[in-house]
């Protein structure tokens, strides 16, 4: 119940921010915003990271441990990938001299991608816990049964693997919302 509360507040955050651009934008005539080329190339890190994710929690049902842990680190490293693609992609508007100053509509693509990025940040720590929790875990025959028998560790990997798929469909939300919004003259 609680995660979906958390994902229904999430939504609701995000459609305001969105309704909230497409107000302000047309109220103020504002230009459209043009997104850099690295938030899609972002899309594709995010959906790399729900398919490795997807490989984690499979691989937990299935009993390899060598997999999951591989997956989950995987996971890992894709999510640090996007963060810093992410950082390049503010940076390159930054360059455009793309600031607030040009159009109050642009703070709204600072906002919401930074608001993202944020949720992204929350997620990261339950990963890394999932991969100390197993190589802490998982060290013999006995305690990877153990590891892998835990029907709170398959909760909690189920309500992670959701969280996660959410964010990357709001991700590709965002990123078509903003082409179509660019489209819009």
């Amino acid at each position: 119940i609680f995660l979906g509360l958390l994902l229904a507040g999430i939504t609701f955050l995000f459609l305001a921010l969105s309704f909230s651009l497409v107000y302000t934008r047309v109220q103020n005539g504002n230009p459209p915003i043009q997104l850099p080329g690295i938030f899609v190339f972002n899309t594709l890190i995010l959906i790399g990271s729900s398919l490795t994710l997807m490989w984690a929690k499979k691989s937990y049902l299935n009993d390899h441990t060598e997999n999951y842990t591989r997956a989950l680190q995987l996971t890992i490293g894709l999510t640090l990938f996007f963060l810093i693609a992410q950082s390049i992609g503010w940076y390159q508007l930054f360059q455009q001299e793309s600031t607030l100053e040009q159009s109050n509509a642009l703070g709204y693509l600072y906002l919401i991608s930074f608001v993202h990025f944020g949720h992204v940040i929350a997620g990261l720590p339950f990963l890394i816990l999932f991969v100390r929790t197993a190589k802490r875990r998982m060290v013999e025959p006995v305690s990877v049964l153990v590891y892998f028998s835990d029907p709170e560790k398959k909760l909690k990997l189920k309500l992670l693997t959701i969280y996660w798929h959410f964010l990357d469909v709001l991700w590709i939300y965002l990123v078509l919302f903003f082409w179509i919004n660019y489209l819009v003259r």
